[in-house]
């Protein structure tokens, strides 16, 4: 019985050494039996534990008799904690990563873990060259400041990224999906070119959901291979691949093995239509809406399984969602955790499950990327854990908050509206409650004007988005219009989501507008009294017609005109709105957007669909009915070329005894067909133009237009400087003018003698069509974008502008 010989009691220990520690502190990592005695394993366990704790440089036992002596020697408190040489990583965020603190226990140990650490912290952030040296300096009292001297080393940069085994893509196309971008001149304004060996294993899934996107369900990325280039300082990375062959679905089935539920109920939610291309991104948002929809119908812990039975020599894959009866789970709680700003109830309203309610994974998926989408949060991370019984889980939501205001200065150029500034000031999480909230002045050359933006993303409680416009606009006089236009208004409007690709938006305008204009474009008006008639009365039609001047210089008149006309005079709808004074808008309407697009800001694949109805006259002096269609469809071709088809068109009605404004027509371009100046396309006053008038465009109530477009990147060019070129064909047309045609005169016209009195106009419906090229640019300055177009065919008083530049930027 050795181990009792050498047993001892827990009051028998005996602590030397110790300073800030209390001895009983020590004596009670040492566990007696239950007669309240020490065996051998007991105190070696007391020991390890001891040495464990961090606390001791040195812990030594010993026997003096019968009692059990423990000598130790404290590790000293460090005083001053301290980086030097680090300019890259501030040291709040270094100490965040560490785990020495100020006025804690120094250990040996923990230093060298931490130095580790600091090491590790910077080759995520790129710098492989990295050297970290801690350094302890001795302090009276039992005390050590520690500092780590880091030397940080250059950028270590990814020099390549290569592809092997692919033939169906480029690697420009490749490069494009991925996360991990090379090197070049505009690297600065971004992180994707330093090497992260966690980036580049994420790439991996890109690039096989990439394939699987686009039909291919073999497709495997075999491995990631990175080699580190001394001579040119960098990273080269190699993707090998498999891409097997691209499948077609061949047919779609539905089985269910829950009772009483008939998976037909589920056809019109499948996103896979029988001879499409084979798309798991289309498979897997079926399945969250085929399984919504089953926990909608009653059948909460229904679960759609997807089974793909691929043909491998047709190369097909027949799609069989089978709807199982899942495992019955409850929500037991949710935790949230890590928001410091954002309320709960802002969090939790993305979530269409509560506490209680059946686990459902596809809410629980659809709440994340809900959550992911608000960019309110850096990350975003759902978790579940085992709750109190088998049957209950909890579900913890972990939230890391970004900042969420934007202060820019914008400014841009182009050949519409000239030179332009903006100053905006933005908030997307007001207050934490999730409230958008946007206030921006403008200046520019021929725009001026201030908004103020205010919207509620949950009305009462729903997912309805009330938002509120008010605004200011100055239209100035330019090369494009010899009037300017004011308008003051505002409009609320409420958005409702009712698929995630379809949304529709109400809205109510309500504004007034005023025409500006320069003297000497009006000085030709409805004026008897006009003082050059003092010496030479004229006759009676003319006075009160057009103020005693005959613009025609007809002999008949009697009466030669001054010129008037040499300066300049705007059209006549023009001056009658001016003489009409103030209109007010009152306008109810509605936009529905059907949106597919693979990626809004450079879309490869998709439809985009706006139909846009507004009726005017509900209050005001202006009633119309507007309605409009815009449709663009993108679609990749071969390689990396990607064609875009965009129709569009539009009509206006007039709808009771208001006749319609030329304020209230459609005024096209560029807009409709390229190569045209701004209001370049449509009628157009031709009353003067034999005396140098202006020609103001009147607009038209109808219009259509169509274009083909073929946009691709520049293979030579590495895909992080967005540079895409593009070569497109359009047509379109502008047509049939309503509004005024003569002045509302007091007395009898005699056209005979005066046939130019009334407004004289161009209003051809033939077809503009042009050919270009353009180039496309996602600056870092902003987007930009260049067009060279030759028009084909035009209108005989079109105004056509072959060069058109446009971009701005946010500094």
């Amino acid at each position: 019985m050795p181990a009792r010989a050498t047993a001892q009691t827990a009051q028998g220990i005996v602590v030397n050494g110790n300073r800030r520690i209390e001895a009983e502190t020590v004596r009670s990592y040492f566990k007696t039996d239950r007669d309240g005695r020490l065996d051998q394993a007991a105190v070696d366990d007391g020991l390890k534990a001891l040495i464990e704790t961090g606390l001791f440089q040195d812990v030594r036992i010993s026997r003096n008799g019968n009692q059990i002596v423990v000598n130790v020697i404290e590790n000293p408190v460090i005083g001053r904690l301290a980086f030097e040489g680090n300019k890259k990583i501030k040291d709040e965020q270094l100490s965040a990563e560490i785990q020495s603190k100020p006025r804690g226990t120094f250990s040996r140990a923990l230093v060298q873990s931490d130095t580790l650490r600091i090491a590790e912290i910077y080759r995520h952030s790129g710098r492989y060259d990295v050297h970290v040296t801690p350094e302890v300096i001795e302090q009276p009292n039992s005390r050590v400041d520690l500092v780590f001297n880091i030397d940080e080393g250059a950028k270590t940069v990814v020099r390549t990224v290569e592809f092997t085994g692919n033939s169906a893509f480029s690697a420009a196309r490749l490069r494009d999906a991925i996360k991990t971008h090379q090197h070049n001149l505009l690297s600065f304004l971004g992180d994707g070119d330093v090497y992260d060996p966690d980036r580049v294993e994420a790439d991996r899934d890109l690039i096989r959901r990439f394939y699987l996107k686009h039909g291919y369900a073999d497709a495997v990325v075999v491995a990631a291979l990175t080699e580190y280039d001394p001579g040119n300082k960098g990273f080269l990375v190699t993707f090998k691949i498999e891409e097997g062959q691209q499948y077609r679905v061949t047919s779609v089935d539905f089985r269910s093995s829950v009772p009483n539920f008939d998976a037909a109920v589920l056809r019109p939610y499948s996103r896979i239509g029988v001879g499409a291309m084979y798309n798991v991104e289309q498979v897997e948002k079926s399945v969250e809406d085929m399984q919504i929809e089953a926990s909608r119908r009653g059948f909460a812990f229904a679960v759609v399984r997807p089974n793909g039975d691929r043909n491998f020599e047709a190369h097909t894959v027949s799609i069989v969602f089978n709807i199982d009866d899942g495992p019955h789970t409850y929500i037991e709680r949710i935790n949230l955790r890590g928001n410091t700003r954002t309320r709960d109830y802002v969090i939790l309203r993305e979530f269409d499950i509560s506490e209680g309610d059946a686990y459902n994974r596809a809410l629980v998926d659809r709440a994340e990327r809900r959550l992911k989408n608000l960019d309110f949060f850096k990350s975003v991370k759902l978790t579940t854990e085992r709750g109190s019984s088998s049957d209950r889980v909890i579900l913890n939501v972990d939230l890391e908050e970004k900042s969420t205001g934007d202060f820019s200065i914008s400014g841009g150029y182009s050949t519409t509206d000239g030179a332009l500034a903006e100053v905006s000031i933005s908030e997307r999480n007001l207050l934490g409650r999730g409230l958008y909230a946007k206030a921006s002045v403008t200046y520019g050359q021929y725009t001026r004007g201030a908004s103020l933006s205010f919207v509620e993303p949950y009305l009462f409680g729903q997912r309805l988005a009330l938002g509120l416009d008010v605004y200011y606009r100055q239209q100035l006089q330019s090369d494009y219009a010899s009037y300017g236009v004011t308008t003051l208004g505002f409009s609320p409007r409420i958005g409702i989501a009712l698929r995630e690709d379809l949304t529709l938006q109400l809205r109510y305008s309500l504004y007034e507008q005023n025409i500006t204009l320069a003297s000497a474009y009006n000085n030709c008006n409805n004026n008897a009294n006009n003082a050059s008639l003092a010496f030479n009365p004229t006759p009676n039609y003319i006075k009160n017609v057009l103020g005693g001047v005959d613009p025609t210089n007809s002999t008949s008149s009697g009466y030669y005109g001054y010129g008037c006309y040499a300066d300049g005079e705007t059209t006549l709808p023009v001056r009658e709105e001016l003489a009409d004074g103030t209109a007010w808008t009152s306008a109810v309407g509605y936009t529905l957007t059907y949106n597919t697009l693979d990626n809004t800001k450079n879309p490869t694949d998709g439809l985009l669909i706006d139909f846009k109805q507004d009726f005017a006259g509900v209050g005001g002096n202006v009633s119309y009915l507007k309605s409009t269609v815009d449709a663009k469809y993108y679609t990749p071709l071969v390689s990396d070329l990607v064609g875009l088809v965009h129709l569009q068109g539009g009509i206006l009605n007039q709808v009771g005894d208001h006749d319609l404004r030329m304020l209230d027509n459609f005024q096209m371009g560029p807009n409709l067909v390229r190569g045209f100046a701004t209001n370049g396309i449509g009628p157009r006053d031709i009353t003067y133009i034999d005396f140098g008038a202006a020609g103001d465009a009147l607009g038209g109530t109808k219009y259509w237009g169509a274009s083909f477009e073929l946009q691709m990147p520049f293979w030579f060019l590495p895909p992080e400087v967005g540079l895409k070129g593009s070569v497109y064909a359009d047509a379109g047309s502008l047509w049939d003018y309503k509004g005024p045609t003569s002045w509302a005169a007091t007395g009898e016209v005699n056209t005979a003698a005066c046939p130019n009195c009334g407004l004289q106009y161009d209003d051809s419906s033939v077809i503009r069509s042009s050919v270009g090229v353009g180039l496309i640019w996602a600056s870092p300055f902003g987007p930009l974008r260049f067009d060279y177009a030759v028009p084909l065919t035009k209108g005989k008083y079109d105004i056509v502008q072959e060069f058109r530049f446009g971009g701005g930027t946010s500094f």
